[in-house]
C-alpha cells in the first residue's frame, strides 16, 4: 500500500505524460505543494517530450521508414513505461535514459 504521499501527486504525475503542454501544466501545479512524487514523474515526462522533438529533428533528415519507425516506437515504450508507473504509483526511472532525466532537470522540485 502506497502512502498518501504518492497518492496527493498521482494526478500531478500522470498529468506530466499527455504531450508537452500536460508537462508545463504539471509544472505549474507542482509549483505550490512541492510534491517529490510528482517532481519525479515531471522531470521523466519532461526529457521523454524534449528527446521526442530533439530526436525527431535529428530522425527526419533520414528518409528512411526504419529509423523513423524505431524512433518512434523506442519514445512510445518509454511513454507507456512511465504512464504505468506514475499509475501504479511507482517511482522507476524510465529504461536506457531515465537517469539522465533525474540529473539533468533538477531544477523541478
Amino acid at each position: 500500500m502506497q502512502s498518501d504521499y504518492e497518492k496527493q501527486g498521482k494526478t500531478t504525475a500522470i498529468i506530466a505524460y499527455i504531450t508537452i503542454i500536460g508537462t508545463i501544466i504539471a509544472l505549474f501545479m507542482n509549483q505550490d505543494s512541492k510534491n517529490k512524487f510528482a517532481s519525479f514523474h515531471i522531470r521523466q515526462a519532461l526529457g521523454i517530450n524534449i528527446g521526442f522533438y530533439l530526436l525527431g529533428a535529428l530522425v527526419s533528415m533520414f528518409d528512411n521508414w526504419i529509423i523513423s519507425s524505431s524512433f518512434y516506437i523506442f519514445i512510445f515504450v518509454l511513454w507507456v513505461f512511465g504512464l504505468i508507473t506514475a499509475i501504479r504509483e511507482e517511482q522507476k526511472t524510465v529504461p536506457i535514459v531515465g537517469a539522465y532525466f533525474q540529473e539533468w532537470f533538477t531544477f523541478v522540485k
